[in-house]
């Protein structure tokens, strides 16, 4: 669905107050856990209808499975169909759950108090989607001499089928991409994976009375623990001294197994998160996986069952060729740095662009009670915004 951009200028968009006040105020959760996972076009609808009075061309793209889940993208001046020009400022719209009763303000009100503004998604980035439209106020096309885009999408948090989306469309295509999540208005050039996995050991139940009767699956667990272990351990020899935890770590979350003291367990499962660093393939680690716990179960009886939680995040590198962190390290004064979180920016690097993490706010406040911004961090990013546009769009 495509709008046209409507011709007004100065740009008609409301302030950015307004702006912020009414993105907090639109629920847009989204979570695995469907009594709490909600559509996003409320946003969508509202961020469109800015831009395209903005004189944007603006497109919205449906999830196929789920038409109350969209992306936007948003293009101001020509497009060159290529990777060779142009930037986008990209956001995803969605929230994660709240403890509501752990808030002291309201999270769905744009809440100022001190330095503060408090509110569901202020740093975890509805935020950044009203930044970088204030950041282009005022932008014609005709003053472009590569286009800008502004690309919202759904369900980062859950997933990140937005980001998949985009990346089966190849689209959009430019040469820079910002995605701005909260790094302190720092520049994140790399980030670890993120890999939810499941084993699940199979025996055969019998009366405990007599263990031949049987095979036990939490016998068979405790050989695959003791391997995956054994894995972990080998997995900290490979390391990238950039990251603050400099190897891959893998964390047991879950395991269930049996139903009742006085029957030989027929099925234990365990679930398992990996987040490796960049250079390592998620299709390379299950396969170790699958051979490790193959090994461990070979004398056993029992059998097993391999099963990926969720499609994962790839890890993420920019490189040290990266244009992009450059501009933004002479711009924000910071150096380019690591975190240990999964971004969308391994699908904007699929399309072709040099993608770096790059917004306001802490992530030491994200998938927090009482999540706030700085007001300083406000007119901070729309100053840095404007000189990236200026480099990536306006030079000559």
């Amino acid at each position: 669905m495509e709008f046209p951009p409507v011709s007004v200028t100065p740009m008609a968009a409301p302030d950015l107050t307004t702006m912020l006040a009414q993105l907090i105020a639109t629920p847009s959760i989204s979570s695995v856990s469907p009594q709490f996972d909600q559509g996003n076009r409320a946003v969508i609808d509202q961020l469109a209808e800015w831009l395209a009075a903005a004189g944007f061309r603006v497109e919205i793209l449906p999830l196929a499975h789920r038409p109350d889940k969209a992306n936007l993208i948003a293009r101001l001046g020509a497009e060159t169909g290529d990777c060779a020009s142009g930037l986008i400022l990209a956001g995803h719209t969605d929230t994660v759950p709240f403890d509501e009763g752990r808030w002291r303000h309201d999270p769905f009100r744009w809440t100022i108090d001190g330095d503060r503004a408090y509110g569901l998604g202020t740093a975890d980035m509805k935020s950044f989607l009203a930044l970088a439209i204030e950041a282009a106020r005022g932008l014609r096309p005709a003053d472009l001499t590569a286009p800008l885009w502004i690309v919202a999408t759904a369900d980062e948090e859950s997933s990140m089928d937005g980001a998949r989306l985009l990346a089966e469309l190849q689209r959009p295509k430019a040469r820079f991409c910002v995605i701005g999540e909260p790094t302190g208005l720092a520049p994140v050039a790399l980030h670890k994976g993120v890999m939810m996995e499941a084993v699940t050991v199979i025996g055969r139940s019998g009366h405990s009375s007599d263990p031949a009767n049987g095979v036990n699956a939490l016998d068979g667990m405790q050989r695959v623990l003791t391997a995956i272990t054994d894995w972990r351990e080998s997995l900290k020899t490979i390391t990238q001294p950039r990251f603050a935890v400099p190897y891959p770590t893998l964390n047991f979350g879950h395991i269930c197994g049996g139903d009742n003291p006085n029957r030989i367990c027929p099925s234990c499962t365990l679930h398992f998160d990996l987040r490796p660093l960049p250079g390592m393939r998620g299709s390379e680690l299950r396969a170790a996986l699958r051979e490790r716990v193959a090994e461990a179960l070979a004398d056993t009886g029992c059998s097993f069952e391999l099963r990926t939680l969720s499609a994962g995040i790839e890890p993420f590198d920019a490189g040290p060729d990266s244009v992009l962190a450059g501009y933004l390290a002479e711009i924000s004064g910071q150096q380019p740095r690591s975190v240990a979180y999964g971004t969308e920016a391994p699908f904007y690097q699929a399309l072709g662009c040099d993608t770096v993490v790059f917004g306001p706010g802490s992530i030491d406040q994200a998938h927090q009670p009482d999540e706030f911004i700085r007001l300083d961090a406000l007119h901070d990013t729309v100053r840095m915004l404007r000189q990236l546009i200026q480099r990536c769009c306006l030079a000559g």
